[in-house]
C-alpha cells in the first residue's frame, strides 16, 4: 500500500522537453532523411542547382553539397550531424559532400525498419562499422596506382579526375577547358600544402572562355592617385620592393604638444615632416627596384615621385596578394625602407598591366620560384562566377589529393555496386542477425548509381539490374561498371576516364557510417526550457520597453492632461 501512495518524483525543471526511446530515434532518422532529401538532386553530372535566398537577401546557387549544407540553416540537432560531415569531407577531400550525405541518409533508411521491429542499436552499430571496415578495405584492394607515371601521363591522368569533379559542376560544359587550367595551377605550386598560392580572381563579363590562367601573380589594380597614369605600365626582368609602411606625408599626432618661441621653428618642423617621407622615397629608388608594392597607402607625393623616375608603384595591395608576390618572386615584405639589400628584392621575367573586362590587372609572369598561379575568372552573372570559383575550388582540392594519394578508382557508382556486390557475398557466410543487418548496408551503397539514374532521368531499375548482373559475373570483369550518363546504359567507367581518388570514396564511407552510427546510438533528448524563455523574456522586455517610452513622450508633446 505505501508503495502506492508514493509522490511523483520531479527530476528535471518544469517545462524539460524530454524525448527517449524508440519514437525518438525513429523522429531523428526521419530528420536526417528530409536533409539528405534536399541534397540528393544535386548529385552528378546531371544533377540540378539549388537556389537559396537567406534573410539579407544575398542569392546563391548551388550545386556543391556542403554549401548547400551551410547556407540551410538546420535548426534539428540530430540532422545538424550532417551538415559537420558534409563541411569535415569538403575540407578534408574537398568533393563528395553530397555523396557523403546521401549515403549517411540512406545508412540509416536501411536501418529504420530494423528499429521499428525492435532490433536494439548496438547490434545495428556493430555490424556497420564491420561492414564499413570491409568497404574501404575493398576500395583499397580495387584501387589503381598512378604512381611512377610520366609527368605528361600524370598531367592527363589528374586532368581527368579534375574533369569528373566538373562534371557535376555549373560550368560541366567546359570541364576539359577548366580541368588542364586547374592541373597545370596545382602543377605550379609543386608539392607546397599552402592552397592561398592558387589565387582566384573573379571578373565579370566575357564568356567562361575567356577565363585565364596566369603563372605568376595577378590582382587588380589598386587605388591610385594623380601621377599613377605617367608611370610605365610594363617592365622587362624588374626588381620588385615589397612593403608593409606607409609613403604619405604624416601630419604630427593630434595629441602631441609642441612648444616654439619663435614662428620661424614651426617652418623647421614642417620641412622636418616632408625631408622624413623623401628620404624614405630616394632610399626606395637607391634601393634598384622598379616595381614598389605597399600594403598600406602610397599617397600622391610618392606616387608622383616615382612616376618622375620611371618607377611603378602600388598601395593597399591586398595582404594574401602581397604574400602571393613575395612566394613568387622570391622577395621579402620590408617594414622599413633602412639599408635595403638585394636579397630581399624579387624579380621576374615580365611585369604588364592588361585590361581584363572593365579592370585593369596588374599582371607579375616568369616568377623564378614560381610556386603560385592566378586564376582569371570571366562569366556573365555573379552568381554564377561565385559558383565558377566553388567548382574550381572542388577541382583543385581533387587534384592535390590524387597528386598525394595517388590511387584512383572508378566513379560513376561502380565502385559503389562492386563493394556492394562484396559486402552481400560476405553477408552471406556469417550466421546470425549480422547478415541481416550487412545486407542493409549493402543495399544502401547503391543509392549512389541510382540516384545518378534519376537525376538524369533514366529508369533507375533497369539501370540496377544491368548493373547487379555486370558486378556478379564470376570473372569479375564487371568490376569497374558504372552508369553511363550520355546513352542512359552502363559502361566500363574507368575506360570512360570517369576517376575519382580513392581518398575521396574512404573519407566519404568513414564519414557517413561515423554520422550514421552517431544518430543511431542517441535514445534520448533533453530539451533545457531555460534558454527558450530566456529569449522571449528578452525580447518581451525590449517591447515593453518600446511601448512605454512612446506612450510617455505622445502625453508630453500633447495637451496637458485634466
Amino acid at each position: 500500500m505505501s508503495t502506492m501512495m508514493q509522490p511523483q518524483i520531479i527530476l528535471l525543471k518544469e517545462g524539460t522537453d524530454t524525448s527517449q526511446g524508440k519514437a525518438q530515434l525513429v523522429s531523428n532518422i526521419n530528420a536526417v532523411m528530409a536533409v539528405a532529401d534536399v541534397v540528393r538532386t544535386t548529385l552528378g553530372p546531371r544533377g540540378m542547382d539549388k537556389l537559396i535566398h537567406d534573410d539579407k537577401g544575398n542569392t546563391t546557387i548551388s550545386n556543391d553539397g556542403a554549401t548547400i549544407m551551410k547556407l540551410l540553416d538546420i535548426v534539428h540537432p540530430a540532422a545538424k550531424i550532417l551538415v559537420d560531415i558534409a563541411k569535415s569531407q569538403d575540407s578534408e577531400v574537398g568533393d563528395g559532400t553530397t555523396t557523403v550525405v546521401l549515403l549517411a541518409g540512406e545508412f540509416l533508411k536501411e536501418a529504420k525498419p530494423f528499429i521499428e521491429d525492435g532490433v536494439h542499436p548496438q547490434n545495428l552499430i556493430r555490424s556497420y562499422r564491420t561492414a564499413s571496415y570491409l568497404a574501404i578495405e575493398k576500395i583499397k584492394e580495387l584501387a589503381v596506382s598512378i604512381e611512377g607515371k610520366s609527368l605528361e601521363e600524370k598531367r592527363s591522368l589528374l586532368a581527368k579526375c579534375a574533369a569528373t569533379t566538373l562534371s557535376s559542376k555549373l560550368i560541366g560544359g567546359e570541364k576539359e577547358f577548366f580541368a588542364s587550367m586547374v592541373v597545370d595551377s596545382v602543377l605550379a605550386i609543386g608539392n607546397g600544402d599552402r592552397l592561398n598560392m592558387i589565387g582566384i580572381k573573379k571578373v565579370p563579363g566575357g564568356t567562361m572562355r575567356d577565363s585565364f590562367l596566369v603563372n605568376g601573380v595577378a590582382f587588380k589594380k589598386t587605388f591610385s592617385y594623380a601621377g599613377f597614369e605617367q608611370q610605365p605600365k610594363k617592365f622587362e626582368n624588374p626588381k620588385i620592393l615589397l612593403l608593409n609602411i606607409e609613403l604619405e606625408l604624416k601630419s604630427e599626432k593630434e595629441n602631441a604638444e609642441i612648444r616654439l618661441s619663435d614662428p620661424l621653428q614651426y617652418q623647421s618642423i614642417v620641412d622636418a615632416e616632408w625631408n622624413i617621407i623623401y628620404d624614405k622615397l630616394d632610399k626606395c629608388v637607391k634601393s634598384g627596384a622598379k616595381i614598389v608594392l605597399s600594403r598600406l597607402a602610397i599617397g600622391d607625393l610618392g606616387t608622383q615621385y616615382f612616376a618622375d623616375r620611371d618607377i611603378f608603384c602600388a598601395g593597399r595591395v591586398a595582404e594574401e596578394d602581397l604574400q602571393r608576390v613575395a612566394a613568387a618572386t622570391g622577395g621579402t615584405v620590408q617594414t622599413s625602407v633602412n639599408n635595403v639589400i638585394d636579397e630581399v628584392l624579387g624579380s621576374c621575367e615580365i611585369f604588364e598591366e592588361n585590361q581584363v573586362g572593365n579592370e585593369r590587372f596588374n599582371i607579375f609572369s616568369g616568377c623564378p620560384s614560381g610556386q603560385t598561379a592566378t586564376i582569371v575568372l570571366r562569366g556573365g552573372a555573379d552568381q554564377f562566377i561565385e559558383e565558377a570559383e566553388r567548382s574550381l575550388h572542388d577541382a583543385i582540392m581533387i587534384v592535390r589529393r590524387a597528386m598525394k594519394n595517388s590511387t584512383v578508382v572508378a566513379g560513376g557508382g561502380a565502385i559503389d555496386m562492386e563493394i556492394s556486390r562484396y559486402l552481400r557475398q560476405h553477408a552471406r557466410t556469417i550466421a546470425g542477425k549480422s547478415q541481416l543487418f550487412i545486407n542493409s548496408y549493402a543495399k544502401a551503397l547503391e543509392v549512389i548509381p541510382r540516384q545518378l539514374c534519376d537525376n538524369a532521368g533514366f529508369d533507375a531499375t533497369d539501370v540496377l539490374n544491368k548493373l547487379r548482373q555486370k558486378h556478379a559475373l564470376a570473372s569479375g570483369e564487371g568490376a569497374l561498371y558504372g552508369v553511363d550518363i550520355n546513352t542512359g546504359g552502363i559502361a566500363d567507367s574507368y575506360a570512360n576516364f570517369v576517376w575519382e581518388p580513392a581518398v575521396v570514396k574512404i573519407n566519404a564511407i568513414n564519414a557517413a557510417t561515423e554520422a550514421a552510427c552517431l544518430i543511431l546510438s542517441v535514445d534520448e533528448t533533453v530539451k533545457n526550457p531555460k534558454s527558450e524563455s530566456a529569449q522571449g523574456e528578452a525580447a518581451a522586455s525590449a517591447m515593453g520597453r518600446g511601448r512605454g517610452g512612446g506612450a510617455l513622450r505622445g502625453r508630453g508633446r500633447g495637451m496637458r492632461r485634466r
